[in-house]
């Protein structure tokens, strides 16, 4: 009986072995290794080919300075990278605009880090494109006309404009939800929209507030790197126009600027809530460090990419102007996820 009972625990122990070790298996890795990697959010505000190749360089710096692993991802549409963020589980981060920002922390509690910065300016406009033979030369003439924009979570493509006509009494006509920054450019250029609002960047190195966003005179094109740089007056164009240059060559002859915007806060580098902060910590100094090199400012500062210089520090209380508007507008986080 003694061995009979012996013989039982020891079958009962072997059984448990299998069931300790699947428990052990089922922990989930170390962030930042190979099985576990960081998950790197980007919005499809460019070419997600441009995206992706950018992301994979600047994400190897950062492998090689932190020794963190990263998945980099660009999910179809801004409320996507909204939703992405709510359900990470302290693994995720994005670059992603002012008001995607701002949904996301009042909803799911994410913590914004860096703003990017473009050539000096901690900021860029909303700006308004029309055909240049369209006949429209105020903003007032766009009550009524078609309106493509990139998307309902694009802050300079849609709450900037949107808030400004709700103010000022415009009504615009069918609205196009293009699907990103190109793609609105396009439908005008093409004739599917009458107009479209996108991002602006400040033209060459002299620009300043109060100047005309175009500056005038003939446009010129130089290939760089198999890309199409374009400039007016010797100022280098860098507003969401040159983001088609390549299909569509004559796209600043053809589409005009007919306003900008006030200043918006510049796009962000933010973290799922919970984010484990040294973690954060290594990742933020990484992007300002590689932003400082030869290798960073290729991939950064190229403008298909972000055309992105370097990177600030910032906290929540930046972005309160944009949540005021966001407010104001009565824009919910479920009306952009519906």
């Amino acid at each position: 009986m003694i061995r009979r009972a012996g013989l039982l625990l020891l079958a009962v122990a072997l059984l448990a072995v299998p069931l300790i070790a699947g428990g052990c298996a089922l922990a989930k890795p170390q962030l930042g290794s190979e099985k576990n990697p960081i998950k790197l959010y980007f919005v499809p505000s460019v070419e997600v080919s441009v995206i992706v190749a950018s992301g994979d360089a600047m994400t190897a710096y950062l492998k090689e300075k932190t020794g963190y692993n990263f998945e980099v991802k660009v999910p179809t549409t801004y409320a996507a990278v909204i939703e992405e963020m709510g359900a990470a589980e302290k693994d995720a981060m994005a670059f992603i605009p002012a008001m995607g920002y701002v949904l996301a922390h009042d909803e799911y509690g994410m913590e914004v880090a860096l703003a990017t910065e473009r050539y000096g300016w901690g900021f860029y406009w909303a700006e308004y494109l029309v055909r240049r033979d369209s006949g429209i030369t105020s903003m007032q003439d766009l009550n009524g006309k078609s309106w493509a924009y990139p998307s309902t979570t694009s802050t300079s493509g849609y709450l900037v404009p949107a808030s400004y006509f709700a103010v000022n009494g415009i009504t615009p006509g069918e609205k196009i939800e293009a699907g990103g920054h190109p793609q609105s450019v396009t439908a005008v250029y093409e004739g599917d929209a009458d107009f479209a609002t996108a991002f602006f960047s400040a033209p060459g190195d002299n620009w300043k507030i109060g100047d005309a966003p175009e500056p005038g005179g003939e446009f010129t094109y130089v290939e760089k790197d198999g890309a199409i740089q374009a400039y007016q007056d010797g100022q280098r164009i860098r507003d969401a126009r040159t983001g088609i240059l390549s299909t569509y060559p004559d796209v600043l002859e053809k589409v005009a600027i007919l306003a900008i915007s006030d200043p918006i806060p510049n796009d962000t580098v933010s973290f799922c809530k919970d984010f484990p902060a040294d973690v954060r910590e290594a990742i933020v100094q990484g992007l300002i460090d590689y932003a400082a090199t030869d290798e960073g400012q290729a991939v950064l500062a190229n403008d298909k990419f972000y055309d992105i210089t370097g990177f600030t520090p910032v906290t929540d209380a930046n972005f309160q102007p944009v949540r005021d508007m966001i407010e104001k507008m009565g824009i919910k986080e479920e009306d952009i996820l519906k």
